[in-house]
């Protein structure tokens, strides 16, 4: 009876290699998939929220109060500026009330109480300069003219927004790239266990066929072996005697031939 074959289940480096780049995909897809969508998500999915409204300016006020921002001129160099605070009262079509236009999410978190945060510079007048820039361009340009902006209901009912800081592309990329990883690890380990587990069976089915011709072969000598020593073993068992022989004695037989 044949013994048990064996096959060894070892994954050789290149396949364990692979295996751990794998396992190193998947994991970096579904680290990459929670802080995405802790940072990116999250403040997207609120901003996709805001529905899209028509306002006109109703006034533009630069009232005497004075802010601060923080601006940086090297890498450990860090310090204040002050800058005028600009407000732009519009009236939005959806709730048909007065509100505060700010320019993004950024910015309406950054200062609630203005319009805009200028780019912080060091020099006082050069942030002044940026806010009445701005100024004018809503008085002079926009003026009374419809415009589209965002309003939110729920959350902010007395501020607009003139631009969203994240679109639905935002969105995409914080699902796209962390998928893309995750199934790709997931088909690279797929496919280097699946190989190797047909490379074993590949392998069982080799060693299987040899140990068959092994035993078929040793079965044929064995045959030859006990045909040879049955054909030699009684050289004279194919004689026969006459069908009508008589039997005669041997005195018989003597007085014959004398």
């Amino acid at each position: 009876m044949m013994g048990k074959i064996r096959v060894s289940y070892e994954y050789s480096e290149a396949e364990d290699k692979s295996i751990r780049l794998g396992l190193f995909l998947i994991v970096c897809g579904i680290l990459s998939l929670f802080i995405l969508g802790f940072c990116w998500l999250s403040p997207t999915l609120q901003s996709l929220q805001s529905k899209p409204a028509n306002c006109t300016v109703v006034s533009v006020l630069r009232p005497e109060e004075m802010f601060e921002c923080v601006f940086t001129c090297g890498t450990d160099c860090k310090g204040t500026s002050l800058y005028p605070c600009l407000q732009i009262f519009v009236n939005n079509s959806e709730s048909n009330s007065v509100a505060l236009l700010h320019f993004d999410e950024q910015q309406l978190v950054l200062n609630p109480k203005c319009s805009y945060v200028p780019p912080c510079e060091r020099d006082n007048q050069k942030n002044r300069d940026s806010v009445l820039k701005w100024e004018d361009y809503w008085t002079t340009e926009i003026s009374s003219q419809a415009f589209t902006c965002f309003f939110n209901q729920q959350r902010r009912p007395d501020d607009v927004l003139w631009r969203r800081s994240h679109d639905s592309s935002v969105l995409l990329h914080c699902v796209l790239w962390p998928m893309v990883s995750l199934l790709l690890g997931t088909l690279i380990v797929l496919l280097t266990v699946c190989a190797r587990s047909l490379a074993v069976r590949a392998e069982a089915l080799q060693k299987r066929k040899c140990s068959y011709e092994a035993v078929s072969g040793t079965s044929e000598h064995g045959n030859k072996a006990v045909v040879v020593t049955g054909t030699t073993s009684h050289p004279t068992a194919s004689r026969t005697l006459p069908l009508f022989a008589v039997p005669v004695r041997r005195r018989d037989r003597e007085q014959s031939s004398e």
